[in-house]
């Protein structure tokens, strides 16, 4: 059976402008949905939750971690990102407690997802 991995972002609809340094909020979807086939490519079941920045995102990345579980869940850089921290730590510490087993890993940009899910599981 293939790993489960939960991969969780900022929506690039509901980013702050200057995260996408100059870049369509559409180009940036084009490109993450790019990286996460070449995921699944390598044989894992992947899914993808897109949060916005805060207002919904808790009940969202629950809905998601409901369809687990999950070996993985990966956090993307742009939640990881400094304006980002308090929610960073909310969307964290409720995957670890709802999957307290699953493997944490992190992507320094979309392009080197795949490398950061094959470090863990």
């Amino acid at each position: 059976m293939a790993k489960r991995v939960l991969a969780i972002g900022i929506d690039p609809r509901a980013a702050d402008p200057a995260q996408l340094q100059g870049l369509s909020s559409e180009l940036i979807l084009s490109y993450i949905d790019t990286q996460l086939e070449r995921v699944r490519a390598l044989g894992y079941e992947l899914r993808a939750c897109l949060v916005d920045n805060g207002a919904t995102a808790e009940r969202v990345l629950q809905r998601e971690l409901d369809a687990g579980p999950f070996d993985c869940v990966m956090f993307g850089a742009g939640i990881r990102d400094d304006s980002q921290l308090l929610l960073f730590e909310k969307l964290l510490n409720l995957v670890h407690a709802r999957l307290p087993g699953a493997k944490i890993c992190f992507n320094s940009n979309p392009a080197d997802t795949a490398e950061a899910v094959q470090r863990w599981v």
